[in-house]
């Protein structure tokens, strides 16, 4: 019996591209649709996230995730995991991944897919709000999309924001995170924020909105002005109606409806902006059905290769 391949981060990278991945994503929900089982555990601001898909045609995933916000202040890395890929024909272990490789290629490209159909298509200025390993990844996917475009960077701290620019030199500071979203045509957002930084007072007609950050049912990113006022699309309303802050509070509150939240992936027609000065809005959830498409793809590019 030969034994289950590991895939590294370095390996399983080559030959990955972001927008192929948007189309590996959209393919993925022509399947029929996944089943998905997430499990929560928390502990004070610790969190375990396991996360489980099955899509019947694709195969089985399981992917444990910790999230250990302090690590940060004694320079350990805040999240750790794992990644199990197994067979959809007999149910074998097929591979494991790297996990960072699944969660970088997943999250970013998660957020692509919807931005490739909802913002304009002459997005020229996108904000990155979070200066952290995912902003860094949405540079990265963004700039295979809209490629003309400039980036800034906003980070609550300084010496956070220089640190990105270090990493990325074409990335300009923004100061003010009010005049950035005002400037921005797309503004991505991928803070661990559990109060609101976007304001809906300052967004401006067009603009497109993708939300990253929050997993928790105690945490946002946007205000309730900004979700009553664009027009609303999900990853998955199974892992993000019900489940995050982002649109279960101002739902609860009666904001907005559960009908204002529009479509999501399994409704990819639906991807559309009405006009060009609509704003609409992206929550991405990140479920494990999405992971579970990313792992194949990273899996069908290794054994290309």
């Amino acid at each position: 019996m030969t034994a289950a391949p590991v895939i590294s981060f370095a390996e399983g990278e080559r030959g990955l591209d972001w927008l192929a991945l948007t189309r590996a994503i959209a393919a993925g929900h022509e399947a029929p649709p996944a089943k998905v089982s997430d499990v929560l555990l928390y502990r004070g601001t610790d969190t375990l996230l396991n996360r489980s898909a099955w899509i019947d045609g694709m195969g089985l995933l399981v992917k444990c995730a910790t999230v250990f916000p302090g690590n940060r202040a004694v320079g350990k890395p805040m999240i750790g995991g794992a990644v199990t890929l197994f067979s959809d024909a007999d149910g074998a272990l097929e591979a494991f991944i790297d996990f960072e490789l699944v969660t970088k290629w997943k999250t970013a490209g998660d957020s692509l897919l919807a931005a490739t159909r909802l913002a304009r298509k002459d997005a020229r200025n996108i904000l990155i709000v979070g200066a952290g390993t995912v902003g860094r990844n949405l540079r990265a996917a963004y700039g295979a999309a809209f490629p003309q475009a400039r980036f800034t960077v906003w980070n609550r701290t300084p010496e956070g924001a220089r640190a990105f620019q270090a990493d990325c030199p074409d990335v300009a500071i923004a100061p003010d995170l009010e005049a950035a979203v005002r400037a921005a045509d797309i503004v991505t957002s991928a803070t661990m924020t559990t109060e609101p930084l976007i304001r809906g007072a300052w967004l401006q007609p067009g603009q497109h909105i993708d939300l990253i950050g929050a997993y928790r049912p105690d945490m946002r990113e946007a205000d309730d002005e900004a979700i009553g006022k664009a027009r609303l699309f999900v990853d998955s309303f199974q892992t993000t109606v019900d489940h995050i802050g982002e649109l279960k509070s101002p739902i609860a509150d009666g904001v907005i409806s559960r009908a204002d939240v529009l479509a999501d992936y399994y409704d990819l027609a639906s991807f559309r902006r009405g006009s060009d000065d609509e704003i609409t809005l992206f929550k991405n959830g990140g479920g494990a059905h999405l992971d579970l498409m990313t792992a194949r793809y990273i899996l069908d590019q290794w054994r290309k290769a």
